[in-house]
């Protein structure tokens, strides 16, 4: 976690590490398994390149997340020139958190939300939709930033960008088998089994990719209520927040379905799904329920007015 005035999360820190640990095993476990299967074969070969295939993928993640994110939203960087509100919003937080300032972001979408990116707080973007510009107060911008802010901070975005590599591997290797491209359709190896290869490797991929999917969903729910949490502590005003997710959430299901659709690749890096209703209880879900988060920020206003008093 980058050193920051922003409240320290070691719940998220241990969650970031065993998450790492066991996607990088399952990663290994893949690769083994299919040495396994395919080291007798004529297909023993292609299981190093699965390997770097996998490797290739979290390097490329890592090195372009901001680009690739960017690109994404169809997002421009902007100056202070340009945006000098939004960048002075910012100016503001990162002096509070003392840490430094990311590059800042706009894109011409009418879907209110925010997201941060990048493979360093040196690195780093925070980008906003010209939707959320105009359907919040500044108040409440301002405490979107500070939750997007405590994600660079916390450094959980460049963990769920990475971790994604094992999920993305195991896809390809599931497409590929399910089309019998990978090993040679129905072949069977030199031990008679009784089950083609490609269907082995159909099998194992599918249970890497579902086991990367649940670990990813559940890291992500519990990074989004840590960065209410860091935020509202920094700005002190969680009924901010509060609000602008009941904005957002409200604002999504003015949106049409099809403009939704085109940006829920960005789902999991969103302050708020770009996805209608607001009852997110499901093992699929990216974010928690907006009743869980409006619950956390009711607490913590409840301490911050007992400490004030």
């Amino acid at each position: 976690m980058a050193r920051s005035r922003f409240l320290p999360d070691r719940g998220l820190t241990a969650r970031m590490t065993l998450v790492m640990f066991l996607l990088g095993a399952l990663f290994v476990l893949l690769v083994g398994g299919l040495m396994a299967l395919v080291g007798s074969s004529g297909y023993g070969a292609l299981v190093p390149v699965v390997g770097l295939i996998g490797i290739g993928v979290a390097v490329y993640q890592w090195w372009s997340s901001d680009t690739v994110a960017m690109r994404a939203m169809r997002a421009r960087e902007v100056t202070p020139q340009q945006a000098p509100e939004l960048h002075g919003m910012i100016d503001r937080l990162c002096a509070m958190a003392d840490m430094p300032k990311p590059r800042v972001g706009i894109a011409d979408s009418a879907i209110p939300n925010a997201f941060a990116t990048g493979r360093s707080p040196d690195r780093a973007v925070v980008c906003v939709t010209t939707g959320i510009l105009n359907t919040l107060t500044t108040e409440e911008l301002e405490g979107v930033l500070a939750h997007e802010l405590s994600h660079v901070a916390h450094r959980d975005v460049l963990v769920m960008t990475v971790a994604s590599s094992a999920g993305i591997v195991a896809g390809m290797l599931t497409q590929g088998a399910q089309y019998g491209a990978f090993l040679g359709g129905g072949r069977r190896d030199n031990n008679n089994s009784p089950l083609p290869i490609w269907l082995v490797v159909l099998l194992v991929s599918m249970v890497v990719y579902a086991v990367s999917f649940v670990l990813l969903k559940l890291l992500s729910r519990y990074r989004e209520l840590s960065a209410d949490r860091a935020g509202a502590y920094l700005t002190m005003k969680p009924q901010a927040l509060a609000s602008a997710l009941q904005k957002i959430t409200g604002e999504m299901n003015t949106i049409p379905t099809k403009d939704l659709r085109a940006s829920q690749a960005m789902n999991a890096f969103f302050i708020a799904p770009a996805i209608k209703g607001v009852a997110l209880r499901t093992l699929t879900s990216t974010h928690p329920s907006l009743e869980q988060r409006l619950e956390q920020l009711a607490e913590i206003q409840a301490d911050l007015s007992r400490r004030t008093t």
